[in-house]
């Protein structure tokens, strides 16, 4: 278990004060909460650049699957990449429209070379990854 430490930071006025929104907004207790939360975000962001760093991380897409064999090449890519997938949630949101969410793990360069390969797949409306990390980063 690591020590606690206290230290001072200097800050504008109206930035303190637009960071307060912010805490309260989000429903931070204190602003030490919310610092340790933007630090950790700025950690995972930098070290996930790192191409042969390991990341986790999701990746949600939203298409029509009535769309000429986009659900057959959306298939034929993750049969390919099968590493990378922990898991994944299809969901039909309407007669056309599904939703499509992938449990991502594996080296940053080739989790996000496959993301970019399936968010550029004609067809697929809209997408995002979103990198996290696995907490053993962080105590």
């Amino acid at each position: 278990m690591s020590n606690t430490v206290r230290f001072g930071v200097s800050i504008d006025e109206n930035l303190l004060g637009e960071f307060d929104s912010f805490c309260e907004d989000r429903g931070y207790a204190t602003r030490s909460e919310a610092l340790r939360d933007l630090i950790r975000d700025a950690l995972v962001a930098e070290r996930g650049a790192l191409e042969d760093a390991t990341v986790v991380g999701s990746l949600t897409l939203v298409y029509d699957h009535h769309k000429s064999d986009l659900t057959q090449r959306l298939i034929a890519a993750q049969h390919d990449a099968h590493h990378l997938i922990l898991a994944t949630l299809h969901v039909h949101l309407d007669h056309h429209n599904c939703l499509e969410v992938l449990a991502l793990h594996g080296k940053s360069g080739d989790v996000m070379t496959f993301a970019d390969q399936l968010l550029a797949v004609k067809g697929v409306k809209h997408g995002k990854f979103v990198q996290t990390t696995s907490g053993k980063e962080f105590t």
